[in-house]
């Protein structure tokens, strides 16, 4: 497997299971061309144009499986899983896509925080009517006046586990100092501390559905009758795929962060490999004669609490092959 840990993100087939350079100095402000006073990175008004902006644009694209509609709009890892789900449809279904059905997103509440200079961003956090009893939870971002919002995380997280977040007597929230303290966790070691637990296991996390159940997925597909199963996950922590996190009400954080993973299955001899889904196939290049490898991009959402102990709760991932190569 080693040969596929310094492949490139590339874009993928959207799978759900239920930023622009986003980091922050250890002080908690971002140093740009001298802005040091923390300001709302935007207004109520402004947030809501920025979402019917990303609907308008997202709808267009998923009909039409045109990438250049919603490419400004889409960032980090919602980016890579939307481009090679758009690549996919259109190779199958290259006059659009015949099961479109508009995303419609209502009952939005936006979290806009304080900060420092640029990068800036803002979550949403709505209702769907792409499922029951969840709510999407959806992170803009932008690093430059002149540049449009675009959407870096999208995470579904059942409508219980949403948490409340900090504001002010202002009405703004806090952002959380990515390499600062206060935190079980501190958000830019989240990806590492996550991707080190789904490899070895350990203490840090909630047993829940991304954790310790998965863990336990994987586990039992390793080694089947006819097929050996590989994994490996890597954090991603730059760039677009930067953690962001929020202060909830208790003091703790709700921090969103992206993983990237490699499956690697491979057949024994007189074994066939399982059937390859269509859309994946679409992506694929090499012929799958005995081994097929295929790379996700993951984003997840998690509750890490206050103080030096306690454990992480993942609430939501959303995540979708980018890559996939048959030998």
């Amino acid at each position: 497997m080693s040969e596929v840990r310094n492949r490139r993100v590339r874009p993928a087939v959207t799978a759900v299971t239920a930023v622009a350079l986003v980091s922050l100095t250890a002080s908690g402000c971002v140093t740009v061309h001298g802005e040091l006073e923390l300001v709302p990175t935007t207004t109520k008004g402004q947030a809501a144009r920025a979402l019917d902006t990303f609907v308008t644009a997202y709808n267009k694209a998923d009909r039409t499986y045109e990438r250049s509609a919603d490419e400004k709009y889409v960032t980090g890892p919602l980016g890579a899983i939307d481009a090679a789900k758009l690549k996919a449809g259109r190779a199958l279904a290259p006059e659009g896509n015949p099961k479109h059905v508009p995303l419609k997103l209502t009952d939005v509440q936006y979290t806009v925080p304080r900060k420092a200079g640029w990068p800036r961003w803002f979550v949403a956090n709505a209702d769907t009517n792409k499922g029951t009893d969840t709510r999407w939870l959806l992170v803009f971002t932008r690093d430059a006046e002149q540049r449009p919002w675009a959407v870096s995380y999208l995470t579904v997280v059942a409508e219980d586990d949403v948490p409340a977040f900090e504001v002010g007597a202002d009405g703004w929230g806090k952002a959380v100092d990515a390499r600062g303290s206060g935190l079980a966790v501190r958000p830019a070691e989240l990806p590492q501390r996550y991707t080190g637990y789904l490899k070895d296991g350990g203490d840090g996390f909630t047993d829940g559905p991304y954790t310790s159940v998965w863990r336990e997925t994987r586990k039992k597909n390793e080694s089947r009758p006819g097929l050996a199963t590989q994994y490996i996950d890597e954090p991603l922590t730059s760039g677009d795929y930067a953690p962001v996190g929020l202060r909830t009400r208790d003091g703790g954080a709700l921090v969103f962060f992206t993983t990237r993973r490699y499956e690697k299955q491979t057949a024994s001899q007189g074994s066939d490999l399982p059937a390859i889904n269509p859309s994946v196939k679409a992506l694929m290049t090499g012929e799958p004669k005995q081994s097929a490898t295929f790379g996700y991009v993951s984003n997840q959402a998690a509750l890490v609490p206050a103080g030096s102990g306690g454990d992480v709760r993942v609430l939501g991932r959303v995540q979708g092959i980018t890559t996939a190569e048959g030998s």
